[in-house]
C-alpha cells in the first residue's frame, strides 16, 4: 500500500473538544448576550424588517380566506338587516296610510252627521237617526236594512233621508230592524216639484244600467219646460214626505216626435250607494191637523134655511 493512500487525519476517538454541558452553557450565554444587545442597541431590527417583508405575502394569503368569510357574513347580515328595516318601513307606511284614510273617512262622516243634525233642526216632523247595516240579498230590488225597528218607534212608510236629500222609504218594519226601499227601486215613486218652473210630477225609480240607475220623471208632456240641471224637491202632496226636501236633479231630457211624453232622466241627490248614517222621519200624514168634518157645514146650512 502506497503512502499516498494513508489517512492522515486524527481518529474521532482521539479528538478533544468542549463537552455538551459547556456547549449548552455557551449557547445560553450567547443568547442572553444577544437579547441584552437587542434590547439595548436593537441590532436585530434590520433582520426583523427583512423577515417581515419576506413573509408578508404569505401572511396576506393566509388571512384572505378568513377575511372573505368575515366580509361575506357581514354582507349577508347587513342585507338581512336592510330587508327587515324595509319591511318595517313598509308596514309603518301602510299603517299611516290606513290611519290617514280612516281620519279622512271620519272627517267626512262627521260632516255628514252635522248636516243631518242641521236638517233635523229644520224639519218640524219628529225624526230619529239610524245607521245602514247592509243591503238586502234580493238582487232585483234596491233595498237596505237599518238598525231601527218597532221598539224604537219606527212607522211603516217613514221617509228616509241622508244629509244630501231623500234616500227612500221604510217599506217593512221588524222589531229591531227596518227595511228601506231606495228611490231608485223600480217599484218606488215620489211626488216632486220642479223648483225652477213650479211644475209638479211623479218620479219613478229607474235602475236601468244605461244611464247608471236613478229616477225617471214620467207622464210629462213633450213640450213641457224641463231642462237639464233642474232641481226636483218633494211636493208634500202625498202626505208622506215633507215639502222642500231635495230629491233629484235632471240630467237628460229626450223628446221624441212619435211620443206625446218626454223621457226625463234624473240623478238622486242622496248618496244611494255610499250612505251610512240616515234619518227616519215620521210621515207628515200623522202630524197634519185633522180635516174638518162635514157636520159643521151641515149645521150652517140648516141655519141658513131657517
Amino acid at each position: 500500500m502506497s503512502l499516498g493512500t494513508l489517512d492522515r487525519t486524527t481518529p474521532s476517538f482521539m479528538r478533544q473538544g468542549p463537552s455538551a454541558l459547556s456547549q449548552i452553557v455557551l449557547y445560553i450565554a450567547l443568547a442572553l448576550l444577544l437579547m441584552l444587545a437587542d434590547v439595548r442597541w436593537r441590532i436585530t431590527d434590520p433582520l426583523r424588517q427583512v423577515v417581515s417583508t419576506v413573509l408578508y405575502p404569505v401572511q396576506w394569503l393566509m388571512v384572505q380566506p378568513l377575511e372573505f368569510f368575515s366580509r361575506g357574513a357581514d354582507y349577508f347580515h347587513a342585507l338581512q338587516t336592510a330587508q327587515d328595516q324595509a319591511d318595517t318601513a313598509r308596514k309603518e307606511v301602510l299603517q299611516l296610510s290606513l290611519r290617514a284614510n280612516q281620519a279622512q273617512e271620519l272627517l267626512q262622516e262627521n260632516e255628514r252627521l252635522r248636516k243631518l243634525l242641521d236638517l233635523r233642526e229644520r224639519l218640524q216632523a219628529p225624526a230619529r237617526a239610524a245607521q245602514i247595516l247592509y243591503d238586502t240579498a234580493d238582487p232585483y230590488t234596491r233595498r237596505v236594512v237599518v238598525d231601527q225597528g218597532q221598539v224604537h218607534g219606527v212607522e211603516l212608510g217613514s221617509p228616509v233621508l241622508d244629509d244630501a236629500g231623500v234616500l227612500g222609504q221604510v217599506t217593512r218594519v221588524h222589531p229591531f230592524l227596518s227595511e228601506v226601499t231606495l228611490l231608485v227601486d223600480r217599484d218606488q215613486a215620489i211626488p216632486v216639484l220642479n223648483i225652477r218652473t213650479g211644475a209638479r210630477g211623479v218620479a219613478y225609480g229607474d235602475p236601468v244600467a244605461s244611464h247608471g240607475g236613478g229616477l225617471e220623471l214620467r207622464f210629462v208632456s213633450a213640450n213641457a219646460d224641463v231642462q237639464e240641471g233642474d232641481v226636483l224637491t218633494t211636493s208634500g202632496l202625498d202626505g208622506v214626505y215633507p215639502s222642500g226636501l231635495p230629491v233629484a236633479r235632471v240630467v237628460r231630457v229626450e223628446r221624441r216626435a212619435d211620443s206625446a211624453f218626454a223621457r226625463i232622466y234624473c240623478t238622486p241627490t242622496a248618496r244611494v250607494e255610499g250612505a251610512r248614517h240616515v234619518m227616519l222621519i215620521t210621515p207628515t200624514a200623522g202630524t197634519d191637523p185633522a180635516r174638518p168634518t162635514a157636520e159643521p157645514a151641515a149645521v150652517l146650512k140648516k141655519g141658513k134655511q131657517k
